[in-house]
């Protein structure tokens, strides 16, 4: 369950950071700087408030390599999702290589097990 737990806050605080990080690119792109800034911090209080639970949570179950593995491919997910429904950009290979390249990061820190 802690596992779950985990993963759940991550994803969630990811959705928010992609958005405080990108989303701006889509609509704001005509206010000014200053605005957009204070808007993605905004965005960006939201992400902290599920990836410092979902961080703590995890660090009972996992290692902490383990934990920012779990992190680089919730990004990866989400930015693929985020960069082609939001964004509107199309699928390329590059999406399906680090993929794979994360894919092997997940089999290289989770060889030895979790931490219990």
């Amino acid at each position: 369950m802690l596992a779950i737990t985990t993963i759940v806050l991550l994803v969630i605080s990811n959705i928010f950071m992609t958005f405080a990080w990108y989303g701006h690119l889509k609509n704001l792109n005509s206010k000014p700087l200053f605005l957009v800034i204070i808007i993605s911090w905004g965005i960006a209080f939201f992400e902290y408030c599920f990836q410092v639970p979902g961080n703590r949570i995890g660090f009972t179950y996992f290692t902490l390599p383990q934990l920012k593995i779990i992190q680089e491919v919730i990004t990866l997910l989400v930015f693929m999702g985020f960069a082609i429904f939001y964004m509107e950009v199309k699928p390329s290979l590059n999406f399906l290589w680090a993929s794979f390249c994360l894919i092997g990061a997940v089999f290289f820190i989770f060889k030895e097990g979790v931490n219990q």
